[in-house]
């Protein structure tokens, strides 16, 4: 899932909705590869999460699987006796899958999550929540549809974001963010929703990913403010995002 709207055209995110960028081809109009380039990188900090746990699913979905490239990487990486099932709400996202369904992975499109009916042993959200209108009911629906689950949030709130006054702006035009999230405050919900908190780590998204000259010279200070303070570095300079394992 994931965009802004040309002038003088109201942009709506309502997850499902007929004139969601996700539905009506906006959205891929703007991302033609559906940042399937970045999903090597996104499976991987998924892997790092469930060996860190030791969790052996044998059933794993993935909520706004966008081009499916994620799952595809995942299931090179799981065993073979495990079967994967990607859900999407944009009818162009779930054409660019197709290509890479197979016997243990399939993708559906769906209306909203209350059309999930299966129960899987992993959940999967990466870089979703913040685009979706109502995140806060989206958490909620999302929670009993699996034993575990992994989201993968950016966390676009820091110092250096709130100083410029094109850093929050810059998101939503860029990535179509609807929220923006520190660390304590996506904790804290997750929290309010029942959802119990097994294990927690930042990843590393501009210093892994990042390119263009300006993004090289702040990732030297985040690469050394890092391994000094992580906490202090992640709220001031930005840059990173947040992998939370729950049940």
């Amino acid at each position: 899932m994931p965009a802004e709207s040309n002038v003088g055209e109201p942009l709506r995110h309502t997850l499902g909705a007929p004139g969601c960028v996700y539905r009506n081809g906006q959205y891929l109009e703007q991302h033609p590869r559906w940042h399937a380039e970045h999903s090597a990188w996104k499976a991987a900090q998924v892997l790092t999460m469930i060996r860190r746990s030791r969790l052996q699913p044998r059933t794993v979905c993935e909520i706004g699987c966008g081009a499916g490239e994620l799952l595809r990487c995942l299931q090179d990486s799981i065993g073979p006796s495990c079967r994967f099932h990607g859900f999407d709400i944009s009818p162009q996202a779930i054409e660019l899958c197709e290509s890479r369904a197979n016997t243990r992975l399939r993708y559906s499109l769906i209306e909203n999550e209350a059309a999930i009916e299966d129960h899987f042993d992993l959940l999967v959200s990466v870089d979703v929540i913040e685009h979706v209108e109502d995140w806060i009911g989206h958490l909620r629906q999302l929670r009993p549809l699996a034993t575990h689950k992994i989201f993968h949030v950016p966390l676009d709130l820091s110092v250096q974001t709130l100083l410029r006054t094109s850093g929050l702006v810059g998101r939503k035009k860029s990535h179509g963010h609807l929220h923006y999230f520190t660390k304590e405050v996506f904790l804290a919900m997750l929290a309010d929703l029942g959802y119990q908190v097994r294990d927690v780590i930042y990843t590393k998204r501009a210093l892994d990913i990042g390119s263009g000259f300006g993004q090289a010279v702040v990732n030297l200070a985040r690469g050394v403010g890092f391994t000094i303070h992580p906490d202090l570095t992640v709220r001031t300079l930005g840059g990173f995002s947040l992998a939370v394992l729950a049940v």
